[in-house]
């Protein structure tokens, strides 16, 4: 591995609230499973292999809200690390249409390795940084593709998901809908503004990172999908983290959380 990191932590000296997380910063596959895990660039580059575009937004909010972050080095179809240990899709051997070769006879003992070489690591940390303070709020950035192979388009822009605990998204979500700001960049783009309760997808899953580091702890919690068509370019990503940021630091207080 020589000094390769499976995970990054930025503004550790920031002291406030938030924990800014990105489970799938990054498409890059390490030189162990090169070339690309079998696969063409044409098929890493998609969103199949990282959350295009949720790294900067991460680093911007992490800036803006004054608080840590940490995110992930490598690429979701090395193994996932929003997957519990035991999800069946831990480690993909088929997304959205396309087959992952290395993947293909995966076995426990390699699964294994994978989980201590990349997905355990991430959460070690991730779990300290959590505890540093008592009153951590856990906010998780993620994006979603436009549309799926085969699927209709999406309509939301920004999709918030949770489980049982919405004591932050429930009021987030209200907050989100009524936003001047956001009904404007919604219109600049043509569309009305769409906010996904548990859209596109559902809020969690057994084992996933959120379920993890906040229900044992009952900690506030968020995780924001964007869709990726809007966070595609640097400026993009500090824009929507922009209009993000005060919505949050805002619905938080609000809470009394």
């Amino acid at each position: 591995m020589n000094d390769f990191s499976p995970f990054q932590q930025i503004n550790l000296d920031f002291e406030g609230r938030w924990l800014i997380t990105c489970d799938h910063a990054t498409n890059h596959i390490p030189a162990e499973f090169e070339p690309n895990l079998g696969l063409p660039q044409s098929e890493i580059d998609r969103h199949i292999a990282y959350d295009i575009g949720a790294k900067r937004v991460t680093i911007e909010l992490a800036r803006l809200l004054q608080s840590p972050a940490i995110y992930t080095q490598f690429s979701r179809l090395v193994i996932d690390p929003n997957r519990g240990e035991r999800d069946p899709t831990l480690v993909r051997k088929l997304y959205d249409g396309t087959i992952i070769p290395a993947n293909r006879y995966a076995d426990h003992a390699e699964i294994t390795r994978r989980l201590n070489t990349y997905h355990r690591p991430y959460h070690d940390a991730y779990r300290s940084l959590a505890a540093r303070r008592p009153d951590t709020v856990i906010c998780a950035v993620h994006s979603f593709t436009p549309q799926l192979t085969a699927r209709a388009r999406r309509p939301w822009q920004i999709g918030i998901l949770s489980a049982a605990d919405k004591r932050l998204t429930a009021p987030l979500i209200d907050a989100m809908r009524n936003s001047d700001a956001l009904k404007s960049a919604a219109a600049e783009l043509g569309e009305p503004l769409c906010i996904g309760d548990n859209e596109p997808y559902v809020g969690q899953f057994p084992g996933d990172a959120i379920a993890t580091h906040t229900v044992a702890q009952n900690r506030p919690n968020v995780l924001i999908e964007l869709r990726s068509d809007l966070i595609e370019t640097p400026q993009t990503q500090l824009y929507w983290a922009n209009l993000i940021a005060p919505i949050l630091t805002d619905t938080l207080a609000k809470t009394g959380l």
